[in-house]
């Protein structure tokens, strides 16, 4: 009955906003994005709780909804409006971000360096081999480089093979937040994907850096390389500095930390735009500082976040379902279910490799791959690089890998959960709504 009810509520949303799609057609684009702000929050989260009634995480539920009412699909959501409100995900990706960089305290990175160190490494290297050696076995067929020299096509499986590093650090703390996942595997998958995200710019660098000696006159703009390092080291450092003032400001202020976090985000992502950096990093920068620099505050400051956190949620996972591009999948499935097939492959027997030091604990080594599907922010902007790294066919490119990250996000928060069930560091409970409590007794904060 209660399933029949949401269904019948996302119903009478879609139509009110079809009539008023009618109604505000020649308004100002100010006002149907907020219009359709209010249209995406209400539809998710109704979603999201449709989606928690049939056993699936309730993120899944936004992104799908998202996508149903977005330009790709019904149209109740104008592209144009989707690209406005994109200040709005970048400050929800800001807030999010914080909380991930204030669950990463040195002393737990210290604690479990070695079983980190050989798990990041298995992430990182195997799905890059996986994917280059085989996209440039196959260069001669596929169809970006079909008619390229071998040294072009050998850089594009390159930079295939850096996106296959990419995780997000976003999903995977929303999925934490969402099953109240606070165990050893969650907190190793959630450490285990920044380091993907850093050592993916880091390698798309030196991809784009040495790949003059191979790709032909004029293919490649290696210029980006640079561009690449200094948006990491730049996010970086005014990500410290944001977090220092945010601690300034925290030791000063003891109400309304909502607020300041609300304008921390959009400051954040005021200043990304302006300088072209990146939110994701720049906001993990100052919550590490404070998790690290400024305890006491960043634990005030987590506790606001996680009061917050539903609408930040439905509204980030609202907007990237409604930007999800699928639509090349039509033209392009085959070669995309590969690139998505060998990642998964990679990271498989990656964590399995990292499975043979002491360190890592064999249920991590046997299910954690499932934690790191998810792919988002940094794997976006990587792709916007990609595009512009290679003048001739970028676009297509670009194309190519959005869609396999919308193939990567759509069912990356289904298999972090199973990994989590799977590894008991969370218990499947009878209704999938609720948090879930009563799991097996879990090391110590940030312990593997």
């Amino acid at each position: 009955m209660r399933r029949t009810s949401s269904i019948a509520r996302l119903f009478a949303l879609a139509l009110m906003m079809a009539l008023f799609h009618r109604v505000a057609a020649g308004g100002p684009l100010e006002a149907r994005a907020t219009l359709a702000l209010g249209f995406l929050l209400l539809a998710a989260y109704l979603g999201g709780e449709l989606a928690g009634r049939v056993r699936l995480p309730h993120l899944t539920g936004y992104l799908i909804v998202g996508f149903a009412v977005g330009p790709a699909w019904l149209g109740l959501v104008r592209r144009e409006e989707v690209d406005a409100l994109g200040f709005i995900a970048d400050a929800a990706i800001a807030l999010i971000a914080l909380a991930v960089g204030s669950e990463l305290s040195l002393e737990s990175l210290r604690q479990g360096r070695v079983a980190l160190a050989r798990l990041a490494t298995g992430a990182i290297v195997f799905p890059f081999l996986a994917v280059t050696l085989v996209m440039l076995s196959v260069s001669a067929s596929f169809p970006l480089t079909r008619h390229q020299p071998l040294g072009d096509g050998a850089v594009v499986a390159l930079v295939l093979g850096t996106l296959a590093v990419a995780s997000s650090p976003v999903v995977t703390m929303a999925m934490m937040s969402e099953l109240d996942a606070r165990g050893p595997v969650a907190r190793a998958l959630l450490s285990i994907t920044v380091m993907k995200d850093i050592a993916a710019v880091i390698l798309f660098a030196l991809v784009l850096a040495n790949g003059r000696m191979l790709a032909s006159a004029g293919a490649l703009n290696m210029g980006l390389a640079g561009t690449a390092m200094l948006q990491l080291l730049g996010s970086a450092a005014a990500g410290t500095l944001l977090g220092f003032a945010l601690a300034r400001y925290l030791r000063l202020v003891r109400r309304d930390l909502g607020v300041v976090l609300v304008a921390a985000a959009f400051v954040a992502a005021v200043v990304a735009r302006l300088t072209h950096l990146e939110t994701l990093i720049m906001a993990l920068a100052a919550g590490f500082y404070l998790e690290n620099f400024a305890p006491v505050e960043s634990e005030r400051l987590r506790r606001e976040l996680k009061r917050g956190s539903v609408p930040v949620y439905v509204a980030f996972f609202a907007l990237a379902g409604a930007g999800l591009r699928i639509g090349v999948l039509a033209d392009l499935w085959p070669w995309i279910l590969l690139l998505v097939g060998l990642r998964v492959v990679g990271l498989r027997y990656g964590m399995l490799w990292a499975g043979r030091d002491p360190s890592v604990t064999p249920a991590l080594a046997r299910e954690g791959w499932l934690g790191l599907i998810s792919q988002g922010g940094m794997a976006l902007g990587l792709a916007q690089l990609a595009r512009r790294a290679f003048p001739e066919w970028g676009v297509s490119l670009e194309t190519l890998i959005v869609a396999m990250i919308g193939v990567h996000e759509l069912a990356g928060p289904i298999c972090f959960r199973t990994a989590l069930v799977r590894t008991g560091d969370i218990k499947e409970t009878p209704d999938a709504e609720a948090p879930v409590d009563g799991g097996p007794a879990v090391a110590a904060r940030g312990g593997l």
